[in-house]
């Protein structure tokens, strides 16, 4: 586990895009292509605008993966992060090899098997996830489940998870976040062969604390990203203030 702490969210996304461009071209120059997971939320902004930035990446070479996705909520929807994906990062971009996206408007269990097949293919060489404020990884909300070998999961948003996307406006009442998600687990994140957190502001300090600084537990799901041998976290000065 490595830190790395910028002055703003703008230089932590700088910096965490750096080491993600320079492990995806590393990849396809050793490997001929390159399998990616990318997160969504506001955190992530700065993060995927400095990626597509570059314009040396042979994106054809490249396979993205879509980390987590609302269940029932429709791709027109603001929240959605199929929408989000694709107005971001995949409209900006010239075309990839493979776009891997959950679409939460199919049966749950059925698309987690679907998205389940097609990642045991394509094993992931880089991940840029990032940490919610109730210490999430991905959408696996404490207690999480460290156990669960499947690739992706049905999970239980709790009040803080749902209050989060309320609160970065992605939502206009609390009603209207969806109680359920499909998420990568926890197991299937940890076997990315690189991982590239990215971590901005204040109101992320706390489960910052909890998730670098703590004991590994399932109550900090985020935690578990201590045991990966090259798990590098991006920090800027307000989400690292307690550290």
């Amino acid at each position: 586990m490595e830190i790395q702490k910028s002055e703003t969210r703008l230089e932590l996304g700088k910096a965490a895009a750096k080491l993600a461009r320079q492990q995806i071209k590393d990849t396809i120059s050793e490997k001929g292509e390159a399998n990616i997971i990318l997160a969504t939320g506001s955190s992530q902004f700065e993060t995927i605008d400095a990626l597509i930035a570059d314009k040396e990446i042979d994106w054809s070479k490249v396979r993205m993966f879509h980390l987590d996705e609302y269940i029932g909520l429709s791709i027109k929807h603001k929240a959605s992060f199929r929408k989000y994906l694709n107005e971001r990062f995949v409209d900006k971009i010239d075309p990839l090899l493979d776009v891997v996206l959950i679409n939460g408007e199919n049966d749950p269990e059925e698309e987690c098997e679907r998205i389940g097949r097609k990642i045991r293919q394509f094993p992931i060489d880089v991940a840029l996830v990032g940490i919610g404020e109730n210490g999430h990884l991905a959408f696996n909300d404490p207690p999480a489940d460290f156990e669960n070998e499947d690739p992706y999961v049905v999970v239980n948003l709790d009040k803080q998870c749902r209050m989060q996307q309320l609160g970065e406006g992605w939502f206009n009442t609390l009603d209207e976040v969806p109680p359920q998600a499909i998420s990568m687990s926890i197991k299937q994140i940890m076997k990315s062969k690189v991982i590239i957190c990215s971590v901005p502001d204040r109101r992320k300090a706390q489960a910052v604390k909890d998730c670098l600084t703590g004991e590994v537990t399932n109550l900090y799901p985020a935690s578990i990203l201590q045991e990966h041998a090259a798990c590098y976290f991006f920090l800027d000065n307000e989400s690292a203030q307690l550290l």
